[in-house]
């Protein structure tokens, strides 16, 4: 009996987690709108009615873009990970969070630099395209 003792805030933790969502999905059925009219089943994302085929690829730079955000995103992960351990690291984890940065860093700028962040129009991509269509000869 005294192993069960260490479970019941554990039991009484998932009794109120189960009751208050549970009371929440009864509220919000009770509290619905109960009819539905044609304008209300027509599909809306975004701010905008869907036109086309639903299966539309998006371009490459989109997902590219996206993975950058993912990999740059777990690395705050790490640096937060660091700033609240900083103190008990000592001068060994100031050395690797500054190389660990610093190589982050490099990264960011050569991606920058290989263009990697433009996935959209630019001014300066556009007129170079736009007067090697008026001068094909040059």
């Amino acid at each position: 009996m005294q192993q069960f003792t260490e479970l019941y805030p554990l039991i009484v933790y998932t009794v109120a987690t189960v009751v208050i969502i549970g009371g929440l999905l009864l509220a919000a059925w009770w509290l619905g709108a109960k009819s539905t009219n044609r304008n209300k089943e027509l599909p809306y994302e975004s701010g905008v009615i869907p036109s086309g085929a639903a299966r539309r690829p998006l371009s490459v730079p989109f997902y590219l873009i996206a993975i950058f955000f993912i990999v740059f995103d777990v690395e705050t992960a790490f640096i937060f990970t660091w700033a609240t351990a900083w103190d008990q690291l000592g001068l060994a984890g100031l050395l690797h969070i500054t190389f660990f940065i610093v190589a982050l860093l490099l990264g960011l700028a050569w991606l920058w630099l290989k263009g990697g962040l433009e996935w959209g129009p630019t001014a300066g991509r556009n007129a170079d395209f736009s007067q090697s269509l008026r001068h094909p000869s040059e």
